[in-house]
């Protein structure tokens, strides 16, 4: 069977078990005792010990199969649940989501894995390396040290093991183990294979055949063999091949064993080929028959190649640039048969729109998943206590937002926990409980997505951060007076800038912050502080739903045309010329009760003047943060939706311009970057 065809259902459906595992390991640390929990990460690593074995990926099976084995024992009671343990049980959850990366990029998905297996093996053994008093018990360590994977077995296989038990043949698992110092291990391993051929039939060995004779083994390997000869005979026989160090042979005792294998196997099998039966009875499904489906409320779903997406929505936005030009013609024209059908067609398609857009939403979750394991570490790293708590990971953004949005988010958890989470005992001194609190929120508001990184820590002191941008020349002690703590805090995000009084090994090289800012302004978008001494601090993150297709209003600057996005926009205005007053060497205006800085579009770009001025000027009041500035131009043109497209590789730090767009009548508009004009 080809399993090409099932790689992507098998790399998300890991991914999915993965992370299922490090949730439930998250909670168990919480609730020890609970052994729902257990059971629910022991599902999770059964099922993909049993699609690796079956997609052919003997180590990711081998390392799943020790951690089934040491789940079994704290499920049976037979070990207790501590933090060391639940250590070495992450690092084995890294070490198979390495493993699923390397066969994501195309990989074998081979790793050493010793070290993990050898420290699971040995929470497994439990007390008997304690007590090894006698020679049965020094017998028994070595059997623990040297019991390799049970072998995990293909249909076929199993057949092969049921029918020889049925016709009173004996099955065995062995595991034989080489001298640490064994020259010719290929060489063992065919003398090995000849003296059970000689007594049996080999039906299975792990690692395969293969990778046993390129020497792609440490010093243990597994065969399973079908013999009429006792597990002693074969040990005997065995041993005397030279630089065998040990050897342990494990009896199939009875039927229900195999049949266990039998049942186990069946439980793994669907979860690699539900997909396939899936598309098999959607295929035969009448029209009938999906219509009461829908009413009935059943929801079939179908994983979608990323890539196919981006086509659709590169040829979507083709679409509304053609949209863009029929609705131009249609009104040059004015025919009104034309209009009413470019008017339908711009409803469907706008329709259309947003059924793809919405196709290309992803759950911040996706991004929010790998925090708990980063928080947990960091706190260990750090000595402190935390709570993070997750709020809103349902809310949806566009992939390509997604895709930027994890590093940010990283350097502002770490920032959190460093800097405005305090320790245990300076925390107690203040009244507050030991724990810190870390709330990671995310909520949706108009055209915009927000994430809210909170906590219940020190505070940002307004003066320290004052007296290092007067240290670092950023501003005098009388002008830092006068600022409001919001643009105190905005100090934060400059390159090198950091109120750390000793660099850590998480932060405090002022390294990070202004990276964050530059990548969510990039985005579109913006980032805000809030915060109180003693009580915490709140960084707030403002980004678009999609980046793709915006609203924008258009205007005009002498003979060009400029694109500036909604969402930057409060409102716009028509003012006099008489109104623009000077301050500071700057034009702004009193608009509504506040002082609002002009930028003159005209003087930015270096537009020539083409025709003459009158006494009106056209202002649009943008914003950034709590910050406005009122942007000169010529006229207004109106509001569309247009498809951003970047300026290349040769145009790429054009400053004020995020990008262009083609316009219904074949000019291209250049996108202002209201962010750059606004300091």
């Amino acid at each position: 069977m080809d399993m090409d065809q099932y790689l992507e259902v098998f790399i998300e459906e890991s991914k999915e078990h993965l992370q299922a595992c490090n949730e439930h390991l998250l909670q168990l640390e919480k609730e020890p005792e609970n052994i729902s929990i257990v059971n629910e990460i022991f599902r999770s690593a059964h099922t993909l010990k049993g699609m690796s074995a079956t997609m052919g990926y003997e180590d990711l099976a081998s390392l799943t199969h020790q951690m089934e084995n040491v789940l079994d024992g704290i499920r049976n009671m037979k070990i207790k649940v501590t933090p060391s343990l639940l250590d070495i049980v992450f690092k084995a959850v890294d070490y198979l989501e390495e493993m699923i990366f390397s066969i994501t990029d195309g990989g074998d998905g081979k790793k050493n894995v010793s070290d993990v297996v050898s420290l699971l093996k040995k929470i497994e053994s439990g007390e008997e390396f304690s007590d090894s008093s006698t020679t049965d018990s020094i017998e028994s360590i070595s059997i623990d040290k040297l019991t390799t994977v049970k072998s995990t077995y293909d249909d076929f296989e199993l057949t092969v093991i049921q029918q020889s038990k049925e016709q009173g043949f004996n099955c065995y698992e062995i595991t034989v183990c080489l001298v640490n110092d064994c020259l010719l291990k290929a060489a063992r391993v065919f003398m090995v294979f000849e003296v059970l051929e000689q007594v049996g039939e080999i039906i299975k060995s792990i690692p395969s055949v293969d990778q046993l004779e390129e020497e792609l083994f440490q010093n243990e390997f597994n065969v399973t063999l079908v013999s009429t000869e006792t597990a002693e005979v074969i040990k005997k026989r065995i041993m005397k091949v030279s630089e065998v160090e040990n050897v342990i042979v494990h009896d199939f005792d009875s039927m229900a064993q195999v049949d266990d294998l039998l049942e186990a196997e069946a439980e793994v099998a669907p979860a690699i080929m539900e997909t396939e039966e899936k598309q098999k009875s959607e295929t035969a499904e009448t029209p009938s028959t999906k219509s009461s489906n829908k009413q009935g409320g059943n929801h079939k779903t179908i994983r979608v190649n990323i890539e196919r997406l981006d086509i659709l929505m590169n040829l979507f936005e083709e679409l509304v640039i053609d949209r863009g030009r029929l609705e131009q013609i249609s009104k040059d024209l004015n025919h009104s048969e034309l209009n009413e059908t470019v008017e339908r067609m711009s409803r469907i398609s706008g329709d259309l729109q947003n059924i793809i857009l919405t196709m290309r939403m992803v759950p911040v979750e996706t991004v929010f998943n790998r925090f708990p394991r980063m928080v947990r570490q960091l706190a260990k790293d750090l000595d402190k206590k935390i709570n993070l708590q997750i709020i809103g990971a349902e809310t949806e953004l566009d992939r390509t937002v997604i895709d930027e949005i994890g590093d940010p988010l990283v350097h502002l958890l770490r920032n959190a926990l460093d800097h405005g989470i305090e320790t245990p005992d300076i925390r107690l001194q203040e009244g507050k409980s030991e724990e810190g609190t870390v709330i990671l929120r995310a909520y949706h508001s108009g055209n915009h997505v927000f994430i809210e990184i909170e906590d219940d820590g020190a505070g940002i002191s307004r003066e320290k951060v004052i007296q290092k941008a007067i240290t670092k020349g950023l501003i005098t002690a009388k002008a830092g007076e006068a600022l409001t703590d919001s643009q105190v805090f905005d100090f934060i995000f400059s390159s090198g800038f950091s109120t750390a009084e000793k660099v850590s090994g998480v932060s405090g090289r002022g390294v990070g912050l202004d990276v964050v800012k530059n990548t969510i302004e990039a985005l579109g978008g913006a980032i805000t502080i809030h915060s109180a001494i003693g009580k915490g601090s709140v960084f707030s993150i403002q980004l678009p739903l999609t980046l793709s297709i915006i609203s924008v209003m258009l205007v005009e600057v002498q003979k060009e045309k400029y694109a500036i996005p909604l969402s930057s926009i409060i409102e716009t205005a028509i003012i006099k010329k008489s109104e623009i007053l000077h301050a500071h060497n700057q034009k702004v205006i009193d608009f509504r009760g506040k002082v609002v800085p002009l930028v003159n579009l005209k003087d930015i770009f270096d537009v020539p003047t083409v025709t003459e001025e009158d006494d009106y000027v056209s202002v649009v009041i943008v914003k950034k943060g709590d910050k406005s500035a009122g942007l000169i131009v010529d006229s207004f043109i109106g509001q569309q939706e247009i498809v951003l497209k970047s300026l290349g590789n040769y145009l790429t730090n054009v400053f004020a311009i995020s990008g262009a767009t083609i316009l219904g009548d074949g000019q291209v508009a250049l996108i202002i970057d209201c962010n750059a004009l606004i300091k």
